[in-house]
């Protein structure tokens, strides 16, 4: 089979149908069983599960959709595809309703059931990949232990997750917006189904117009088939717009409409479809400035930011260095089949000061380079290729381990103060110290004037 194949159950009450399906699926390399009615179906479900199930809309006993619900109640997840020779509207309507992934007419044209069996494929994948993406959440989450300012991050994506609200997520290239939108979507009750993402700035504007909305056959020269989108394809999960501030202003009116109305159109086509899907969108723009400007319609921008979740650059976490670093650095050995160096106490330093303007990316493509070229059994300061060296905020060099240690509780200790207004109390229970130590440091680093 390739490695697109799928379980294929055939439910047809015409023999001669049964036989031409099952030998055409066979032959294009699915795995199929066939059944001539509802009941012998459900059997052959209960005994071995099916990726897709192909049944004809009129059956003996329970007719498709009556099948379809069944199927649903002993714990089936297979796509079902109805066919009948009855195409009508409210035909059509009952199967999507009931759960049918598709519909087609009989006679049915093969190159339309290959086009189908390829999105079926298509979405499976991408449930298997989410599936795998949750798993691996768990196992390692890629925003645990990290310092307060990207725990209160977590904190509040978190709270909103169980929420169907749509969320902005801000920040500057490479600070990790998408791990939030990941986040958000594991902890989300539309965890069992896709997330699908989309960067907006990486396509023309008709291709992207395409990907979201999908196109019907004719609409376009190339559009051999009809195509669902990825507002189709993601139903009942999370659709993430990444570069969300580049979309074009016509663009911007029919993503308007999928948040006010929660339907769209596909291209070529006058019908409007509905869709469950829960957006997500990030851009490292000022949507507000955009906004004032005209670039960006004011009423899309609200519809975005029902919720708004911003993400420091690193320059103002430099805390979470280490933390990064160290897991950087663990994951590129592995994958890279090299040995994991530890980085020496100058070269965390010269880190922990580097103002980072590709923020995380930027870091671990660095730190990728280095331990690919370090010439030592651990990366110094020249195997990074920094331009500057390493200083803490008065200037003062550190190059030994308790110098890089002083560094980072200074920086710690400013940023505590700074966000309780010089309370020490305060900062004290924001750092997880007790108070008599955050005085002993105060004093020690000179920083007993900044606290009150």
């Amino acid at each position: 089979m390739s490695e697109e194949s799928l379980e294929v159950l055939v439910v047809d009450d015409e023999p001669h149908q049964r036989e031409m399906l099952s030998e055409y699926l066979a032959s294009r390399g699915h795995g199929v069983r066939v059944a001539h009615g509802a009941e012998s179906a459900l059997d052959l479900l209960r005994g071995r599960a099916a990726d897709l199930v192909l049944t004809d809309l009129r059956l003996p006993g329970k007719d498709g959709i009556e099948f379809l619900r069944a199927a649903r109640e002993q714990g089936s997840d297979a796509d079902f595809l109805v066919m009948t020779a009855f195409g009508t509207v409210a035909n059509a309507v009952s199967a999507m309703r009931a759960g049918a992934y598709d519909y087609l007419t009989k006679p049915l044209r093969l190159e339309e059931l290959d086009a189908v069996i390829a999105r079926v494929a298509e979405r499976r994948r991408l449930i298997l990949e989410n599936r795998l993406l949750r798993r691996e959440l768990r196992e390692s989450d890629d925003l645990a232990g990290l310092g307060p300012a990207m725990q209160r991050v977590c904190e509040l994506a978190d709270r909103v997750a169980p929420s169907d609200a749509t969320i902005l997520i801000g920040g500057e290239s490479g600070v990790g917006k998408e791990l939030v939108a990941k986040r958000i979507h594991v902890k989300s009750r539309r965890a069992s189904a896709p997330l699908l993402k989309i960067n907006c700035a990486a396509l023309p504007d008709s291709l992207l117009e395409s990907e979201l909305f999908g196109h019907e056959k004719g609409a376009f020269t190339g559009a051999e088939t009809s195509r669902r989108g990825l507002f189709e394809s993601a139903s009942k999960g999370t659709v993430f717009l990444d570069e969300i501030g580049d979309i074009s202003p016509a663009l911007q009116v029919r993503l308007l409409r999928v948040l006010q109305e929660r339907e769209i159109m596909r291209l070529g086509s006058s019908k409007a479809l509905a869709v469950d899907v829960r957006i997500l969108a990030a851009t490292n723009r000022d949507l507000e400035r955009a906004v004032a400007s005209g670039d960006f319609r004011k009423d899309l921008f609200f519809r975005l930011r029902v919720i708004e979740v911003s993400v420091p650059p690193l320059r103002d976490r430099p805390e979470d260095i280490p933390v990064l670093a160290e897991r950087l650095l663990r994951r590129h050995a592995a994958r890279d089949g090299v040995a994991c160096l530890p980085l020496a106490p100058a070269a965390l330093t010269a880190l922990i000061h580097h103002p980072f303007p590709g923020n995380v990316r930027e870091l671990e493509n660095m730190l990728e380079r280095a331990l690919l070229l370090a010439r030592g059994d651990r990366i110094e300061p020249e195997d990074l290729a920094l331009d500057t060296p390493a200083r803490d905020d008065s200037g003062e060099s550190a190059a030994t381990l308790p110098a890089a240690v002083a560094t980072l509780e200074k920086s710690w200790i400013r940023r505590a103060l700074a966000s309780s207004d010089g309370i020490r109390a305060q900062a004290a229970r924001l750092l997880g110290i007790p108070d008599r130590v955050l005085r002993y440091k105060l004093k020690k680093y000179g920083l007993d004037r900044d606290a009150k």
